[in-house]
């Protein structure tokens, strides 16, 4: 490390590195700046990116940005590119910023200033609210979700639900999508939303997509989860889909179903708590301890990976078609899709679910009609068919 700054140092007026910056046994960047330069500051009262650097070496500049993603980028985008602009004699970009009311409540108590990622949606009269999507400093998905930040003072011990803040936004081209859903992966869904117009989709699963419309972030939910609990919703329509036991082409273990996954030596990769698709594979379980009589839990125990989760639709298969397992949890489209073989096991219902206040908006109706007209996404899937059809 030692070497490649100092080779760097030797270019550059300003080195930047990122990561190795806290003050453990094993981050050793700022020894490195201590011994052979000037350490300035490390660390800042900042959230994300405290463990920040500040120094020189050699006859240069020097910046430590955190190692975490989410760190980084709030740290360069703060402190750093504007220092660049200003000695290169550039203006700052034009930026934007937008009002809106926080859509949930929101407690932070750390004392430090807190950038905090948030997104944009509107609620059904158009009005903009603010929801927060910080997932900690090393989760990506907070970038990708986020349409900016919220700059929450270090005396703020919470932000109140319906509270009026200020987003500065990434890019001054930002708008609030017209369709906000969360809920579960499915290939049909992803064709039906390429029909809305400006639509954000999170495909975090069945759970997830019913509490963020109780919570009045989202506009609509899509689950395949047989109970939506006590989530006051609309239904925009449904499909149903074929689902079970991936395996690789021409099903060399002859996996014959849930009892081969449950008596025989099968390596398996399921889908992650918050997928509708593996309550069904739970209850398909329960259905079978039951006609055994025994109990659940020692089925669940019996199959080899019940607890190896991922969370895409697609990666279970994927595990399979690479050789590291023998079965995973899958759909008929996508075991067809990649050339693998489908031990059937079932089949579930997908139901698009829409918060009653957000009904009227028209990307939750053009969703609505997508669904509606989707005749043909239905039939070019297989394994797939309208809920009225099925």
């Amino acid at each position: 490390m030692e070497r490649v700054l100092r080779e760097a140092a030797d270019e550059c007026d300003l080195v930047l590195s990122s990561g190795s910056t806290s003050a453990s046994a094993v981050d050793v960047i700022y020894r490195v700046i201590e011994e052979r330069g000037e350490l300035l500051l490390h660390g800042v009262a900042v959230k994300p990116g405290k463990p920040m650097l500040i120094g020189t070496l050699d006859d240069s500049a020097y910046v430590g940005l955190p190692g975490y993603p989410v760190s980084a980028l709030t740290i360069f985008r703060t402190f750093v590119a504007p220092a660049i602009r200003r000695a290169a004699g550039e203006p700052e970009p034009a930026g934007a910023t937008v009002a809106g009311e926080m859509a949930v409540e929101e407690r932070y108590a750390e004392g430090r200033l807190r950038y905090m990622p948030a997104g944009l949606v509107t609620d059904g009269d158009g009005d903009t609210l603010v929801y927060p999507v910080d997932k900690g400093s090393g989760a990506t998905t907070s970038l990708v979700e986020a349409d900016g930040v919220v700059a929450v003072d270090p005396d703020t011990e919470y932000l109140s639900e319906g509270e009026t803040v200020e987003v500065r936004l990434f890019s001054p081209e930002v708008r609030p999508p017209s369709l906000f859903g969360v809920g579960e992966d499915d290939p049909a869904l992803a064709r039906l939303l390429d029909r809305v117009d400006r639509p954000r989709y999170l495909g975090q699963g069945s759970r997830p997509g019913l509490r963020r419309v109780r919570n009045g972030v989202a506009d609509v939910a899509v689950t395949s989860a047989p109970e939506t609990g006590r989530v006051d919703t609309e239904e925009l329509g449904a499909w149903r889909r074929e689902w079970g036991l991936v395996v690789p082409e021409g099903n060399p273990a002859g996996v014959t179903g849930l009892d081969s996954l449950v008596d025989d030596d099968l390596a398996f990769v399921n889908r992650t708590t918050d997928s509708g698709l593996r309550t069904s594979l739970s209850n398909a379980l329960a259905t079978l301890a039951d006609e055994r009589g025994v109990d659940r839990h020692d089925l669940v125990e019996a199959v080899d990976g019940f607890d190896r989760a991922v969370r895409a639709h697609e990666s279970p298969a994927r595990r399979v078609l690479a050789g590291k397992a023998d079965a995973g949890l899958g759909l008929r489209a996508t075991a067809e899709k990649l050339g693998l073989g489908l031990v059937p096991v079932g089949t579930e219902t997908v139901r698009v679910l829409a918060a009653p206040e957000r009904i009227d908006k028209p990307g939750v109706q053009r969703l609505r009609e997508a669904v509606a007209e989707g005749r043909d996404v239905f039939d070019a899937l297989p394994g797939y068919a309208r809920s009225d059809k099925a």
